[in-house]
């Protein structure tokens, strides 16, 4: 039975991945081969389309497409795994990836994509937008998130009212920053912030 655009190549290719971190107003991209730089946020015109990659066969890949221009002759283009897109036809038209775009991880490549598209605005965020957005943070960055992050978890203390106020607890709703801790250094410095910045506002539960 033959292949179709349809279904998975099922032939192991993983191509290196690249690695961001954001800050308010700068990405920073580091290649799989060492190369590092930081690109300025302000004044960007981003977009997200469809597209494709050409594998090592020139097999042609579904990826998605994060799309930075300053500059009309060199715009920054980050893109979603291949080797975990479907095989795109011939006779579908849509752009291709520079051979130079930064392949990031799924996870990566969605919080970037949503805070970029989104206007880069904490203040727009859930707590769970703010804990997907903390794994790519930078250090400083992920400091700032924690403290908005506790800000939205006593909104939430304080929006209940008279003897059932504190049914929200805190630590539930920053569960979103606990989990994503678990596996991202840089959330868990988010998460210590929020718990820090919450820990001298709210009283302690009586027990």
């Amino acid at each position: 039975m033959g292949r179709t655009a349809l279904y998975r190549d099922l032939e192991p290719w993983k191509p290196a991945r690249a690695e961001v971190q954001l800050e308010p107003d700068a990405l920073w991209i580091r290649m799989p081969d060492g190369r590092q730089r930081r690109h300025e946020l302000h004044g960007c015109a981003p977009m997200t389309l469809d597209g494709y990659y050409a594998d090592v066969r020139h097999a042609r890949r579904f990826v998605r497409m994060l799309v930075l221009e300053r500059h009309a002759n060199d715009p920054v283009v980050v893109i979603t795994p291949p080797d975990q897109g479907a095989v795109a036809p011939h006779v579908v038209r849509v752009p291709e990836a520079p051979p130079e775009a930064a392949i990031v991880d799924g996870p990566a490549w969605t919080a970037l994509a949503d805070w970029i598209m989104g206007g880069g605005r904490l203040s727009a965020c859930a707590i769970v937008d703010l804990a997907r957005l903390a794994t790519i943070a930078s250090s400083q960055f992920a400091m700032l998130i924690g403290e908005v992050a506790a800000q939205r978890a006593l909104e939430l203390w304080w929006a209940t009212p008279g003897p059932l106020r504190g049914g929200v607890e805190i630590e539930i709703s920053l569960q979103p920053l606990a989990d994503a801790a678990r596996h991202s250094p840089r959330a868990g410095e988010a998460l210590v912030s929020a718990l820090s910045h919450a820990a001298g506002v709210t009283p302690r539960r009586r027990r």
